[in-house]
């Protein structure tokens, strides 16, 4: 049976923000390996764990944002024989991610450099991609599509344990706090997300892991907790355009997820928190989908 092990990246310093899994079995797997500016972390861990430059042969890709595979083409300078599995949709960012960065940049503005560093570009013939008519196995996990967040989004499946792998899918967990819904511009689609949850349901894993952040065992509450908060806020930015006070309601969003959270975390750690990722984001890709889905 596989060993999973959950690595804190610490993103500027902070932890519990964002994880990168490693499944050490007969052939070492990473899952998510986090931004460029968390990779010497990275390496030294998995150097502790026994998972050296020979060692690593696979990295699996939830999606292609930044925090999650950022660091994949400085990284297959440091593992030669890794590997890297992604949806095939977003195997094209990979190999030139001129795009993707850009498209970064206008989230995170003058931020960006200092979250997520520099992007290299993955060579294409160390790339294997998953097609929605291919299904296949890859280190013993099974790829499961779970668009929503993003529509190339697949989570993995350890069919042994019942350890589901989400990516973003089954959304943030913070300090064992409420889950919150990550929705920032501009690739969010609600009802693919829905969708999602509902297979998630069908599935019924044992635990998942979240990238931000950790094992959870109480799958089924969480589920449906997101799938709530997923619908209540598109019901509360629908609400917010119509009568024209977007600005005000993202604000209230920000200051009222902050509030709920620091309970759980602290309020210097949920104000780092989100002060890096802000939910006033998540509430503008909401209003994002929904002017293009009125």
């Amino acid at each position: 049976m596989n060993d999973h092990q959950c690595i804190d990246l610490e993103h500027l310093d902070l932890e519990g923000a964002i994880a990168c899994y490693l499944v050490d079995g007969p052939e070492p797997t990473i899952i998510d390996p986090g931004p460029v500016t968390t990779m010497k972390r990275l390496i030294e861990e998995l150097a502790i764990r026994g998972v050296g430059p020979s060692e690593l042969h696979h990295v699996l890709l939830t999606h292609i944002h930044l925090d999650h595979a950022g660091a994949t083409g400085f990284l297959l300078d440091n593992f030669p024989k890794a590997r890297v599995f992604v949806h095939a949709d977003g195997a094209s960012h990979m190999v030139d991610p001129e795009r993707l960065v850009s498209s970064t940049r206008r989230t995170f503005g003058d931020l960006h450099d200092q979250l997520w560093g520099e992007v290299k570009p993955v060579d294409p013939d160390r790339i294997d991609v998953w097609r929605e008519d291919e299904p296949r196995y890859v280190a013993g996990l099974r790829p499961i599509s779970t668009p929503g967040h993003i529509s190339h989004h697949l989570a993995f499946l350890d069919e042994g344990d019942g350890t589901l792998f989400s990516g973003d899918s089954m959304g943030i967990t913070l300090g064992g706090g409420p889950q919150h819904p990550p929705t920032p511009p501009p690739s969010v689609n609600l009802p693919d997300w829905y969708r999602t949850l509902d297979e998630i349901r069908g599935i019924a894993p044992e635990r998942y892991a979240a990238t931000h952040f950790g094992f959870h065992e109480d799958v089924e509450h969480r589920r449906v907790q997101l799938l709530d908060r997923l619908k209540a806020l598109e019901a509360r930015v629908r609400s917010a355009v119509s009568e024209g006070r977007e600005e005000e309601d993202a604000a209230a969003f920000e200051r009222e997820v902050r509030r709920e959270l620091a309970p759980f975390m602290g309020e210097e750690r949920v104000d780092q928190y989100f002060d890096m990722f802000p939910a006033a984001t998540d509430w503008a890709g909401v209003m994002f989908y929904i002017k293009r889905n009125p």
